[in-house]
């Protein structure tokens, strides 16, 4: 168990993360721009906590949690992970930081080495990172197996004999092989049939709650999302437009991108769907390449002013415990407020798990 200092102090601090990707042109092939996939992202993880990073296709997503492990060398910023700086460790020092982090992928097959046995694969990490003999990462196989609900006498079977689900199971029994505090989940069930989307979060959950584990929870699934995560950040066109408890946010979006994204949800009561109004935003997602000047949701708007043109604006605290990043709630910061709030403010925004 945590004890209340640490509880209080977040377990992945992320400032100002940018991500540019550069763009090449020429017959020289000249440096002549960037595709900034994040563009200054931030926010905490508390420990135990369940953060759902949302947003339509394209807008950073899969990106920042990337980043986050330094799968990516990172552009800008600073991401610290249990007070270790990840962005500034040399290769040495981040293999050795590994095993607090890891991650779950989107695709379960692709992820996988088709010629490795399933135990070789939950196995592998045990191999790079522990000097055990076999007899005891066999051991550690077979209760990683146990935990996410695969039989033991599928250890010597290969990915392509397991389904979708299955395969995802043995994903994400790899991620728990070193015993890791922080999981990056980059869209862990969109590969998968709706009928196993949620035995697979609910496994999730479960493992959270037996270990301890704290999640980057990124999907575009907004109604799996709700029932996972404590927080949610949205995110549009490589920045956070909104950052708000979970209950806050689908009852009460903020940002007119967040509600406009939520308005999008299936509703199951006929009746509150008939009084829902559906919001439908015009045009087409900027290049993240050339991205618009002042607000980058400018040019879709539906709320948009003069100002929303020109000036570019910042993630601030407008209630407690939700960030926001718009114009429109310029007036209504809460005094001293930053981009990602400290150890204390995130208390206010829900007990973690």
């Amino acid at each position: 168990m945590l004890d209340a200092t640490a509880a209080l102090r977040p377990l992945v601090q992320v400032r100002d993360l940018k991500m540019y990707f550069p763009i090449y042109s020429g017959l020289l092939r000249r440096h002549t721009g960037d595709v900034k996939a994040v563009d200054g992202v931030s926010f905490d993880i508390l420990p135990g906590e369940t953060l759902g990073l949302v947003g339509e296709s394209g807008c950073g997503k899969s990106t920042v949690g990337r980043a986050l492990l330094r799968l990516y060398e990172i552009t800008g910023g600073t991401v610290v992970v249990n007070g270790t700086d990840i962005a500034s460790l040399d290769s040495e020092a981040l293999r050795r930081a590994r095993p607090q982090m890891q991650m779950v992928f989107q695709d379960p097959q692709a992820s996988l080495n088709p010629r490795m046995s399933l135990a070789d694969i939950i196995g592998e990490p045990l191999r790079e990172h522990t000097d055990w003999d076999a007899s005891r990462k066999l051991a550690r196989v077979y209760e990683l197996m146990d935990a996410v609900g695969l039989n033991r006498r599928f250890a010597n079977r290969f990915p392509h004999e397991f389904s979708g689900g299955q395969r995802q199971r043995i994903g994400i029994a790899r991620a728990l092989a070193l015993n890791p505090r922080f999981i990056v989940c980059d869209e862990p069930i969109a590969a998968l049939d709706v009928s196993i989307q949620a035995q697979v979060v609910n496994l999730l959950e479960d493992l959270q709650d037996q270990f301890g584990l704290t999640y980057l929870f990124i999907s575009h699934d907004l109604s799996m999302v709700r029932h996972i995560a404590d927080r949610v950040a949205v995110m549009y066109l490589g920045r956070i437009a909104e950052l708000s408890p979970r209950d806050a946010l689908y009852a009460r979006p903020l940002h007119p991108y967040a509600e406009a994204l939520l308005s999008a949800v299936p509703e199951p009561d006929p009746t509150l769907a008939r009084a829902r109004q559906r919001i439908v935003l015009q045009g087409d997602v900027p290049s993240p390449a050339n991205p618009p000047k002042g607000c980058n949701f400018c040019t879709r708007c539906p709320k948009v002013f003069d100002l929303c043109r020109e000036v570019k604006p910042e993630l601030a605290e407008v209630e407690p415990g939700r960030f926001v990043a718009c114009h429109l709630f310029a007036n209504t910061s809460v005094a001293g407020s930053t981009g990602a709030s400290d150890a204390t403010e995130q208390t206010q925004q829900g007990v973690p798990r």
